[in-house]
């Protein structure tokens, strides 16, 4: 898909470099999300993915390059521009002596036009649990308060940072059915995660960043398609014999002409994005991808 599902963008990145001193951290990346989109940035750790994100929020200065987010340059816009935006850091907030509810309606206080609190604990499965000390809940429930308390100024534009890190499987689907129903809401997110089932489950494009550079934007689907061939294993000569290829009918059409129509063992498994996002990742530098 586009960069920008209706027309206009959330967030638009061009030739966006920051330095620390002689390091650079990001060397002239681009790209857009749109309004409604979920947009995932993963990469190993250093390629740079805090320093962007930073950047858009409107935390760090940029060496150069233009940023513009909802409209605005982060590093100049004002307070109406910040409660467009909902962040979620990575680590839970320390909120430990608040009742969930009496939290949520201290940050619903600082914004003009708040989600009503019971509307929003309802979005995030705690509608049930206001009466309740934050320091009782369980680590999923934190997070999900913690994704309430980024909505409560009804945010065109979310920033997730590694939200389901430590999280035990069930807690990790709770919380991408949250991501899920903002998305329905038109919500744009930018995701970053180390985890790709996530971005394969809640992303509709992702961009892969490795020594800040972006070395492939896609959907999680096409991510290195071009590159990333089909693994075929089979039972030949007593053993067991393996091999990637780009032509699965050819291959295939040749083993049985070799073998017959029953090939002995035989395996066809397509690339995950797994498998694909790491031969990005170990591409040589400079050589030329999806």
């Amino acid at each position: 898909m586009s960069g920008a599902r209706d027309g206009a963008a959330a967030i638009e990145v061009t030739g966006l470099v920051k330095r620390y001193g002689d390091r650079t951290a990001l060397d002239g990346i681009s790209f857009e999300v749109g309004r409604g989109e979920v947009f995932g940035l993963l990469g190993p750790n250093g390629a740079g993915k805090t320093s962007a994100v930073e950047i858009l929020e409107g935390h760090r200065p940029r060496t150069a390059g233009t940023v513009r987010v909802l409209g605005a340059d982060p590093a100049t816009a004002g307070r109406a521009w910040r409660d467009r935006i909902g962040i979620v850091p990575q680590n839970c907030t320390d909120h430990g002596y608040w009742r969930v509810g009496e939290l949520a309606a201290q940050i619903a206080g600082c914004y003009s036009d708040p989600v009503p609190v019971g509307e929003l604990l309802g979005l995030v499965g705690l509608g049930d649990l206001s009466r309740r000390l934050v320091a009782t809940l369980s680590g999923g429930q934190r997070r999900r308060l913690d994704v309430a308390l980024a909505l409560a100024g009804r945010p065109a534009l979310l920033f997730l940072d590694e939200p389901t890190t430590g999280f035990a499987p069930e807690a990790r689907r709770e919380l991408w059915g949250v991501v899920e129903r903002l998305k329905e809401a038109g919500t744009a997110v930018l995701l970053t995660t180390h985890y790709l089932d996530e971005a394969e489950r809640l992303a509709d494009r992702v961009a892969v960043l490795r020594a800040g550079r972006i070395i492939g934007v896609s959907s999680p689907q096409d991510l290195g398609s071009a590159d990333a061939g089909t693994e075929i294993s089979w039972r030949e000569g007593g053993e067991t014999r393996r091999t990637r290829t780009h032509d699965v009918p050819g291959f295939l059409a040749g083993l049985q002409e070799r073998l017959g129509n029953d090939v002995p063992e035989l395996e066809v498994r397509r690339p995950s994005l797994e498998d694909r996002y790491l031969q990005l990742i170990d591409r040589e530098p400079g050589s030329t991808g999806t």
